[in-house]
């Protein structure tokens, strides 16, 4: 399991864990029952703090990604689609909601908008 992090960029470090995991099981590339390494070994390969993976993991489990069972480990929970649907759809909003406050502010009409994320997404 490769988790790239980033100091530069403003997200926290739990975070990026945790939205990285979610992409690799979301891809498939992590599948249900799958373990995920231990909370000390993959704060010793990232170099981070303990604490930072307890957190990514708390919150994955929490949003029912994983499952945590006692002396065993963490493991990719059975598969949601509309769990993991609505993580996505989510997620593309609040990076909608920021290019609709650039547009206004650059003068971009919502026509123009519209065009461009057509263009983007493929559809012409």
């Amino acid at each position: 399991m490769e988790i790239y992090l980033s100091n530069s960029s403003g997200v926290p470090i739990y975070e990026q864990i945790t939205r990285q995991i979610k992409g690799l099981i979301a891809r498939g590339e992590l599948r249900e029952g799958e373990a995920l390494p231990s909370m000390r070994l993959l704060a010793k390969e990232l170099r981070i703090s303990v604490i930072t993976t307890k957190r990514a993991y708390e919150e994955l489990e929490r949003d029912g990604f994983i499952e945590t069972v006692a002396g065993k480990g963490s493991f990719v929970a059975p598969r949601n689609l509309e769990l993991v649907r609505e993580d996505t759809l989510r997620r593309v909003e609040e990076k909608l909601a920021e290019a609709v406050q650039l547009a206004r502010q650059g003068g971009i009409t919502l026509d123009e908008l519209y065009e461009t994320l057509s263009i983007l997404y493929g559809d012409e």
